[in-house]
């Protein structure tokens, strides 16, 4: 049987990826330490005997009784830039750089041991705020090294780094994935991000909060789309030492989400109220995916109204 590992298991992303590969009938090790992910996301799988959970660190090395896997997806890592927000990298920022970091190269030296396939999920924020438009994986990036978003951009970015050596070192087989914005059903509600800032305060009534003057844009996939793609990444052959971006090309001005989001809640007469934008926010992300497409046969299939239905069902079910 396929024994595949997930660290950041429990969180929204990998929640979703351990459902994905349990109904490939894979054997799952789940690796969070739940300093952001959640075990109710994982408690469907719970009595699964292909399923396993450990409380674990992903900086500390793996337990021997792991023993080999065939695929590790390496997923773990806070992924909100919310300041105020107990979820976000920027309250753990130093288990933010040690994940990405430590955990990533621990990881490594496991698949150099066990010839484990190796993936890594960086991010669309190793571009920063880009000067090429649409990203594509060739770009470097425009990205502040010293600042509040550092800690999360900077670990990804060196993450990629240990990928790069180890691959050209010592022939791991590993690729790298960015992703860009996902969004979905336990996607959690306060951890400060765009989709689940704005359903919650829709729903609740409240007035909807814009950063900036809302003219920056972002690229929404939905987790399912998103899910396909890392399997492809992973699984398909010629894929070893390559980057992919992951992610939906269409792209949206957060003012323009913003008012979709009250028409789907229907919330029509919410107000919308505008706050300064944080320090070093992206001005815009959109993904060049056409290396996917060509390498992957891999693009988004779910429309935005239709994944954010199924989105506002869920948080509908919470509130």
């Amino acid at each position: 049987m396929t024994r595949s590992i997930v660290t950041g298991g429990a969180g929204f992303l990998g929640s979703h990826l351990c459902d994905f590969l349990i109904a490939q009938g894979h054997q799952v090790a789940c690796l969070d330490n739940l300093i952001t992910g959640h075990k109710e996301n994982i408690a469907h799988l719970a009595k699964n005997p292909n399923f396993r959970f450990l409380n674990r660190d992903v900086a500390k090395p793996l337990p021997s009784s792991l023993g080999k896997a065939h695929f590790v997806f390496h997923l773990a890592s806070p992924a909100s830039p919310a300041a105020d927000s107990s979820k976000g990298y920027m309250a753990h920022s130093l288990k933010t750089i040690e994940a990405n970091t430590v955990g990533t190269r621990l990881l490594l030296e496991y698949c150099q041991k066990t010839g484990s396939r190796f993936l890594y999920t960086s991010t669309s924020e190793v571009y920063g705020t880009p000067l090429e438009h649409p990203q594509k994986e060739t770009y470097w990036g425009n990205v502040n090294p010293f600042g509040p978003r550092s800690c999360y951009d900077e670990s990804k970015r060196l993450g990629e780094t240990f990928v790069y050596e180890f691959i050209h070192k010592f022939k791991v087989n590993a690729r790298i994935v960015r992703l860009f914005n996902t969004y979905g059903p336990r996607l959690n509600e306060a951890d400060g991000r765009v989709v689940s800032n704005l359903i919650t305060q829709a729903l609740k009534g409240q007035a909807l909060t814009v950063y900036g003057n809302g003219s920056q844009t972002r690229s929404f996939c939905y987790v399912s789309d998103l899910v396909r793609g890392l399997w492809k990444a992973v699984s398909l052959p010629r894929t070893a030492g390559e980057i992919f971006n992951l992610g939906n090309p269409h792209e949206t001005s957060i003012l323009q989400f913003a008012k979709l989001v009250k028409e789907l809640c229907g919330k029509p007469g919410a107000k919308i109220i505008k706050k300064p934008l944080p320090q070093d926010d992206p001005i815009k992300r959109k993904p060049d995916i056409s290396k996917a497409k060509k390498h992957l046969g891999w693009s988004p299939e779910i429309p935005l109204k239709e994944g954010l239905d199924q989105t506002i069902n869920w948080y509908r079910s919470r509130i």
